[in-house]
Parts: C-alpha cells; sequence; structure tokens
C-alpha cells in the first residue's frame, strides 16, 4: 500500500488475474475459487455422511441433518413438483454460493499478497463479486428453467406459452412473444446482476477501509472498529444473498413447472 496510491491501490484489487482480452477473456482467479469452494463443500458434507450414524450425531451432523431440511421444507413449500432433483439442487446454490461468498470476509491483502509471493500479481478472491461468474450460474439457472417448461407442458406447451400469453389470439403473437421473452430473459439477468451488486459493493467497501490503514494514525485508528462491524454486518449480507439465490431459482423453476395452460 506504501508504494501505490489510493486509486492505484483501489484499482489493483479490483483487477482480475485472467487470460484472453474481451469476451474471450477468462478471469482465472474467478475460475480457482469457484472450484475451490464446490470442492469445500463436497468435502465436507461428503464427510458428513460418511460418518452418519442412526445414534447419537455428531455436532456437524446435526448441522447439516438441520440446513438439509431446511432447505426441503424451503422446496417443498414452493416447488410443487418432484424433488429430488430440485432440493439437492437447492442446497447445493446456497451452500456454493455462501462459502463463496464468505471468502469476501478474509481481510483484503492477505490472499493478494500470498499470491505475489508466487509472482502473481492480480487476484480478486470472491468469485460472485465478478459478474461473469454469477451471469454464468444465472445462465444455468436459465436453460434449467427451459427444460422445467418442456418437462411439464412438452415443447409445444413451450410455443404455446410464449406466443399465447397473456393475450390468447394469433394476431398477438408477435407481441407475446416480445413480452414474453423479456419477461424470461429478465429472470437470470436480474439473478446475476442482485448477487453481484451486493458482493461487489461488500468488496469495494473493505478495500476503503484498507485504504485508511495508509492514514494518519487517528484515521488509521478507525480502521479496525470500522472493519470489524462491517465484517459482522456482512456475515448477513453474504447469507442472505445466499438465501436470495437459492429462493429465486425454486421460484423460478417452479413457475416454470407449474404455470396454469394458457
Amino acid at each position: 500500500m506504501s508504494e501505490l496510491s489510493t486509486a492505484d491501490y483501489i484499482s489493483h484489487h479490483l483487477s482480475f488475474l485472467k487470460t484472453g482480452e474481451g469476451f474471450s477473456g477468462i478471469h482465472i482467479d474467478s475460475l480457482f475459487f469457484s472450484i475451490v469452494s464446490g470442492i469445500v463443500f463436497i468435502y465436507f458434507f461428503h464427510k458428513a455422511a460418511k460418518k452418519a450414524t442412526s445414534g447419537v450425531p455428531g455436532k456437524w451432523q446435526c448441522f447439516v441433518e438441520m440446513l438439509v431440511e431446511w432447505v426441503n421444507g424451503v422446496v417443498k413449500d414452493n416447488f410443487h413438483g418432484p424433488r429430488n432433483v430440485v432440493a439437492p439442487l437447492a442446497l447445493t446454490v446456497f451452500c456454493w454460493v455462501f462459502i463463496m461468498n464468505s471468502i469476501d470476509l478474509i481481510p483484503v491483502d492477505f490472499l493478494p499478497q500470498l499470491a505475489n509471493l508466487f509472482g502473481i500479481h492480480y487476484l480478486r478472491a470472491v468469485p460472485t463479486a465478478d459478474i461473469s461468474a454469477t451471469l454464468g450460474m444465472s445462465i444455468c439457472v436459465f436453460f434449467l428453467i427451459i427444460f422445467y417448461t418442456v418437462k411439464s407442458k412438452g415443447f409445444g406447451g413451450l410455443v404455446k406459452e410464449y406466443t399465447l400469453h397473456p393475450f390468447n389470439h394469433w394476431a398477438f403473437i408477435p407481441v407475446n412473444f416480445i413480452l414474453e421473452t423479456v419477461t424470461l430473459l429478465a429472470k437470470p439477468i436480474s439473478l446475476a446482476f442482485r448477487l453481484f451488486g451486493n458482493m461487489y459493493a461488500g468488496e469495494l467497501i473493505f478495500i476503503l477501509i484498507a485504504v485508511m490503514y495508509s492514514a494518519n494514525m487517528a484515521i488509521a485508528a478507525l480502521g479496525i472498529p470500522l472493519h470489524l462491524a462491517w465484517a459482522i454486518f456482512h456475515i448477513l449480507v453474504i447469507t442472505l444473498q445466499a438465501f436470495i439465490f437459492m429462493m429465486l431459482t425454486v421460484v423460478y423453476l417452479s413457475i416454470a413447472y407449474n404455470k396454469a395452460e394458457h
């Protein structure tokens, strides 16, 4: 920080480790930490399943069972169809997004400085603060919406849904198609930008607080309580954003699966 101006410091922390430029560019850091977060989720849940017992359960087994029951209850209340795929999907989405969000609680300089020791000069560790990552997840939800629409109503039902609603007359087919297509595309886009916006804002606030440590003693002294206060509040944010992403995924799939014929 001492070698960089405030603007350079902020810019450095908001720069991705990437290969390629433009649309073909790949954010290696977002991809890496997304995979690591997935591995962490799989490891700990596999560990709980492997050590599960019908007797007196351990603390971790209790926690996992409570989490599974809670997610299954959410899906049961909102998705009125077969839950054998949607419930595990909802659990995976919630836990995966939560773990990725939680990386934001690591001090902003720790991982970049650690990476710098290995010759990596740019690193952003929070995948959900990368619009490319959140759009990638939301696009998967988009294709699931299409899949569940076809599964519940067939391909003909899919065509009817986007050509004969809300105006059930052949003359309004172009208007219906435009309106329904905009509504469909708005779901994954809003899903991606909501998660990205909240996590990007949280990451930026942590960076701005870190900037205070380079100021005079009076201002630097405020950095510690502000950092602690924002970290505590941010625990609520990262949990809430994981829940919202999971909940909207379930709701969108429920709408696709249960929407009445028009």
